[in-house]
């Protein structure tokens, strides 16, 4: 028989972050700081808006581009937070989830051999989704030294005549990096001379602890060519939900949307639902886990401090990038044995690009009893080696 398997997709790499987390779950008394999902419910009236959408009987499609009310409120949320003003009608789609959203912007963007210039370390999902899409990933290292911030001379030194696409992946996952207004602007200033265009991942721009976050959307001559992704999962704890968006030039959603419509062809209707309750009435909500998760922060950047673990701070997201390049062993070698010796599952820096090698990812979207006992198995681990 011949071989069934696409040679593009059997050379990609299975996702380093699962590994750890399906090896975790078969052990007993183990802790996982290793998975990005809030140790939060959806908070209730969330919940509830999602019930009575069922109880009403509203399980129908919706259109493709999702439910107009949740769009209008994506746009009024954009507005309110970023100052950015977007057509409910042509310029905003709803996805499942972030990560659709993203592979459907590659998809809709590029032709086979453009180049994607994707910072590392970063999410796992940009540079598979750019190699699906016949595109040419082209990696820039992000630095410790530079708090792992995007530098416009690492987009210069990678840019080609063939680059079209920069993934903007900030506030970061794993690094908590996030950029500043300044770092923006010397970053938008290459953009648009390079006539690049963007793809900003800004799915954890709620979750930033010293100042606002600033969409690179706002700044001039950047809403005509960026996709902002953003969603529901992390700002309001609704992982299971499912439920994403992405707004930008109309020329380009409409391409996104037709992808979705052949293979979606929409967002789940109770959870667009409870979406439009998330963006009306939940900003308090918001504030209290970004306030829990900022405690937590706090916690970790301390102990890591009393045990001689380096890590610069994370002003972003939910997860801290410590620094075990003294311990002597790879990423790989001292998560594993981590989770051998001490049951305590953390994610290798690798698992975000070849140049998170000496880090490993600790999550603390965790409750702080988990925190501490986790804190302690790390402590006693490091003792030991």
């Amino acid at each position: 028989m011949r071989n069934p398997l696409s040679d593009k997709v059997t050379a990609i790499r299975p996702s380093g972050i699962r590994k750890f987390f399906d090896i975790v779950q078969e052990m007993d008394d183990a802790i996982s700081l290793g998975v990005g999902e809030p140790d939060f419910d959806t908070p209730w009236h969330i919940r509830d808006e999602g019930i009575y959408s069922l109880e009403k009987g509203r399980t129908y499609y919706t259109s493709n581009a999702g439910l107009k009310e949740l769009r209008e409120e994506i746009c009024r949320y954009m507005d309110r937070t970023q100052g950015l003003s977007y057509d409910p009608l042509h310029e905003v789609f709803v996805s499942v989830g972030g990560s659709e959203a993203i592979d459907l912007a590659l998809r809709a963007m590029v032709n086979p051999g453009d180049e994607v210039l994707i910072p590392q370390p970063s999410y796992v999902s940009y540079e598979p989704c750019a190699i699906l899409a016949d595109a040419k990933p082209v990696i820039i290292e992000l630095k410790g030294e530079n708090d792992f911030r995007l530098k416009p001379e690492e987009i210069l030194e990678k840019c080609t005549d063939r680059t079209k696409i920069l993934v903007m992946p900030f506030p970061n996952n794993p690094t908590g990096a996030v950029m500043e207004p300044e770092d923006l602007e010397a970053v938008a200033r290459v953009i648009r001379e390079k006539d690049l265009y963007v793809i900003s991942d800004e799915i954890y721009g709620e979750l930033t602890y010293r100042g606002k976050h600033v969409s690179i959307a706002s700044l001039p001559g950047m809403r005509e060519r960026t996709i902002v992704i953003g969603g529901f999962s992390k700002a309001y704890a609704m992982t299971g939900w499912r439920l994403g968006y992405a707004v930008g030039p109309e020329l380009i959603l409409k391409q996104m949307i037709k992808i979705h419509q052949f293979a979606i062809m929409c967002a789940p209707t109770t959870s667009q639902y409870a979406g439009i309750e998330a963006l009306r009435n939940g900003d308090d909500d918001v504030a209290m886990m970004r306030e829990e998760y900022d405690r937590r922060r706090r916690l970790l950047l301390h102990e890591f401090q009393e045990m001689g673990l380096p890590c610069f701070e994370p002003f972003g997201a939910f997860y801290a990038f410590p620094s075990i390049r003294d311990t002597g062993m790879s990423s790989e070698e001292f998560a594993t044995r981590l989770l051998k010796e001490e049951r305590l599952a953390v994610v290798p820096g690798t698992a975000f690009g070849d140049c998170g090698e000496g880090y490993i990812r600790i999550s603390y979207a965790y409750s702080m009893e988990d925190l501490k006992r986790a804190l302690e198995r790390l402590r006693r681990f490091l003792k030991k080696i």
